[in-house]
């Protein structure tokens, strides 16, 4: 008997099936060892039993197997477990931002015969300024960026305006700034740390942790965040002045800042175990005297604590055997972490326009110079003011499980790396502007004719152009060019390789003819016109080797009120340094096919420089 071959089934998985299947079993093995099946028996308390513990069991085999797939977990450390796993950080809380004007004024300066600002009165701001709103409850917010009156550029642009006038002579200048600000406060933990151990990890428990500021250790060393451990290699920001890069840049106003990569032992993750709870990570080195960014690969040291070294050929040589360092980072030991991290956000925080009033310190408000008027250097300081022209927006609470699901999973198919062209289009223009401002981009493949022997054809040709002051377009300089190389090397997928060129400016004005109805006045009507032209060709609507449609022109002033008929309609070229235009002459009449006028084989856009002269109408007869 205790050999024969039982007809076991494995498919029954509840309670009631694995009852029965015992039943059974015991009907057709043991027929006449047992045959009392009533409830009350003691056989059917053991078989009931060991129904109920089968049924235990594949209820938790079912619920570890689906706990192992974002799609059908319920668990929410796993949930945020998983997203991590395929690239995506969980939101516990949205910021919401705003655009917040400062203003402050100076006194005028007679310099020659003409009075302007003086800019020795103009004050600094210092980052992550807190700027409070005038009604109870609201959140307060964050301005992250410096702000320094006495410098403008295209990209961060100082407006002035008279304020006061004293006779007919200004007496004062108001100064305005503006900076994106986000609903945030500032939280400081301290966190103390032993004898080195690798992998040391800290948990911050708070509610709407929005991220980290940064962390600095009791030696004043700071620890800088990165998306994984292995990843060595930061963005470096250094101020783009002579004495700090040894490349002489000469557009200071346009790229203020130069951006670099470093290579940083210190170095930490962030994720969240549970909407509430932010656990920080940090490396797994414990030798703090040899730090990553001191010591470079050596052929000595190749190889080294590994058996067989004459074998070298044939053996996996891993990047730690290759330093004297470990490669995800080092540990912090006997040492005191200073953690800053932002809390805030939420629906509550999209507060309403003209709310945000007050700087909550004037701690954060200096002047530049010293040797200054002190009432006349009071009245600047008192007049320091802001104000949110718009409602902030943005603010939401934490993404919901199902949001995790589906972002985590769209998150993995791209990883943040560029593949496709639009990928490198979209990447390049989110270039931070305090690294100088990408004002249009363009890639394509490389020509077929500019193809080399023998080299592959995966070479991207980037085409950029810059604002200048003014916000008319420019050839990018060199130093925008080098940050964008700089922001690009950490995205490109390894076999591609990018050629970042200038693209051409194509000057334009625009001439038309019109017939306008009975009882208007011909002057409103073309003022009407030439407004409309000007909202049509701005240039933020303009990207390169865009053509002109000329149907779209004479649409669109038929549709201006007063418009009776438009008679024609004329794209000329406007060019020569010496007039302040483009250097680039374009054969308009030769480029135009069927009322389009289309660019050029080289990649270039058509600008309106001076909208103001360079659109012009008049009024023809029947």
């Amino acid at each position: 008997m205790a050999t024969e071959n039982r007809d076991i089934k494995y498919i029954n998985k509840d309670f009631g099936e694995l009852r029965s299947a015992l039943i059974e079993f015991t009907k057709t093995y043991f027929p006449t060892t047992y045959n009392d099946f009533t409830p009350a028996s003691p056989g059917m308390m053991f078989m009931e039993m060991s129904a109920y513990v089968g049924d235990v069991m594949s209820f938790y085999l079912d619920n570890q197997i689906q706990e192992n797939f974002i799609q059908f977990t319920r668990q929410q450390n796993n949930l945020y477990t998983l997203a991590y796993m395929l690239g995506y950080r969980p939101k516990v809380t949205g910021a919401s931002t705003v655009d917040i004007d400062f203003y402050q004024q100076v006194p005028s300066l007679l310099v020659g015969s003409t009075y302007s600002p003086d800019y020795s009165y103009a004050l600094q701001i210092t980052e992550n300024t807190s700027v409070t709103a005038n009604t109870v409850g609201s959140s307060n917010f964050l301005v992250q960026d410096p702000i320094d009156f006495a410098f403008s550029s295209s990209a961060d642009p100082t407006q002035v305006t008279i304020y006061s006038i004293n006779g007919d002579t200004p007496e004062f200048y108001l100064l305005k700034k503006t900076r994106k600000a986000i609903s945030a406060n500032i939280q400081s933990r301290q966190f103390t740390f032993g004898a080195p151990e690798r992998f040391q990890t800290i948990e911050i428990n708070d509610s709407n942790i929005i991220q980290v500021l940064d962390i600095t250790d009791s030696d004043g060393n700071i620890w800088y965040e990165v998306p994984y451990l292995a990843q060595e290699m930061i963005y470096d920001t250094i101020k783009n002045s002579n004495p700090n890069d040894p490349n002489t840049y000469t557009d200071q106003g346009q790229v203020p800042y130069l951006l670099q990569l470093r290579k940083v032992p210190r170095r930490f993750v962030s994720r969240f175990t549970t909407p509430t709870t932010l656990q920080l990570q940090f490396g797994a080195g414990t030798n703090t005297q040899n730090n990553d960014e001191e010591i470079l690969p050596n052929t000595d040291n190749v190889g080294l604590g590994l058996p067989y070294k004459r074998s070298l050929l044939t053996t996996a040589v891993a990047p730690a055997n290759f330093l004297y360092t470990d490669t995800y980072g080092i540990s912090p030991s006997n040492t005191t972490l200073t953690v800053r991290y932002l809390t805030g956000g939420g629906v509550q925080s999209n507060v309403s326009a003209n709310s945000l009033t007050g700087i909550a310190t004037t701690q954060n408000i200096k002047f530049q110079n010293s040797n200054l008027d002190p009432v006349l250097a009071q009245t600047v300081f008192n007049s320091v003011a802001v104000n949110n022209l718009i409602a902030a927006s943005g603010g939401q609470d934490g993404d919901t499980n199902d949001e995790i699901r589906f972002n985590a999973l769209s998150t993995f198919a791209t990883q943040q790396r560029s593949v496709t062209q639009d990928d490198y289009l979209v990447r390049a223009l989110s270039l931070p502007p305090e690294y100088g401002t990408i004002a249009k981009a363009y890639i394509e493949p490389e020509k077929i004719a500019n193809i080399l022997p023998g080299q592959t054809p995966s070479v991207l040709d980037l085409y950029v152009l810059a604002f200048d002051n003014n916000k008319k377009l420019k050839t990018a300089s060199n130093a925008l060019k080098t940050n964008l190389s700089t922001y690009l090397s950490q995205y490109r997928v390894i076999n591609d390789s990018i050629k970042i060129k200038n693209a051409f400016v194509i000057n334009i004005g625009v001439e038309f003819d019109l017939i306008v109805l009975p009882n208007y006045n011909n002057n409103e009507v073309i003022f009407r016109c030439i407004t409309s032209l000007k909202d049509y060709f701005a240039i933020n609507k303009w990207q390169i080797n865009e053509p002109i449609m000329l149907r779209d022109l004479y649409i669109l002033l038929d549709k201006v009120d007063g418009v009776q008929t438009v008679k024609g309609v004329n794209i000329v070229n406007k060019v020569g340094t010496n007039l302040g235009y483009s250097q680039y002459a374009y054969d308009l009449s030769g480029a135009t096919q069927n009322g389009v006028v289309y660019p050029s084989l080289d990649p270039m856009i058509f600008e309106v420089k001076y909208p103001d002269t360079d659109i012009v109408g008049r009024v023809v007869p029947l």
